[in-house]
């Protein structure tokens, strides 16, 4: 369920542009996106904010709570291609090929800035920093991407779980919805398999396998990573936080 919001976010006073991990905007692009914003919605956690194979009119940019993409084949089967959180743009894909090729849900409550998707191009024309800003996160999307395919495709459980936590810590750390190496944890260990490749059961026993190694705490909605130098030594992870992201 969704619900347009009466009293909206000014573009000006964003609370992520408080935020280091972003980059500042010049007056002349903040101006055109207050502009390109239409609007705010809220969305319930499990709410579906794009389908696949769907059109909408809109794209979005998450300002608060988590999502996540997903592709299903016909029979149900699921795969969880990665996470959203606040300040990440939701439907580039369908402005640009104008049909989505995946599903986003709401992980948690969410809010929404809602942009119109027919404007995109105006972007592209008139404020080519704004434009290499979509560009460049298109391009972070698919760099993140590359590095749950070689989780996939060469870590074992154990290396692959330890990826993924150091990956959505260190986004959520960046965000503000986590602090001295713990998180609140709204996904399930039954998202954690569908974006693993492995199942629920071999995440569980890989969770306990952690947990006795003191690598990580998971208790309900909370994560806590207790030894990080030896958790990245396990996911052979780098952390790269050098570069400021755009904000639309």
């Amino acid at each position: 369920m969704a619900d347009t919001l009466k009293f909206q976010t000014k573009c000006h006073a964003c609370p992520l542009r408080e935020k280091q991990t972003f980059r500042p905007f010049e007056d002349k692009e903040l101006n055109f996106v207050a502009k390109f914003k239409t609007g705010e919605l809220k969305v319930e956690a499990g709410s579906t904010i794009v389908l696949e194979d769907n059109k909408t009119p809109h794209l979005y940019t998450i300002l608060e709570g988590w999502a996540f993409r997903h592709k299903s084949l016909p029979d149900g089967r699921r795969h969880v291609l990665n996470f959203a959180l606040p300040g990440d743009l939701v439907g580039l894909q369908l402005a640009i090929l104008n049909e989505m090729q995946h599903t986003v849900t709401a992980l948690t409550d969410t809010t929404l800035c809602v942009f119109q998707r027919d404007k995109v191009w105006s972007v592209f024309k008139e404020y080519p920093a704004l434009a290499y800003s979509m560009t460049w996160m298109a391009s972070r999307e698919e760099q993140m991407i590359d590095g749950h395919l070689l989780s996939l495709g060469q870590r074992n459980a154990l290396e692959r779980l330890a990826y993924l936590v150091l990956h959505l810590h260190d986004r959520a750390e960046s965000v503000g919805y986590a602090r001295n190496h713990t998180l609140d944890a709204p996904f399930t260990q039954a998202h954690f398999a569908e974006a693993l490749g492995i199942t629920p059961v071999h995440v569980s026993r890989t969770l306990k396998k952690m947990q006795a190694r003191n690598l990580i705490s998971w208790k309900k909605d909370r994560l806590q990573i207790l030894n990080r130098e030896k958790l990245e030594a396990v996911a052979s992870y780098e952390r790269d936080d050098r570069t400021r992201r755009p904000l639309i």
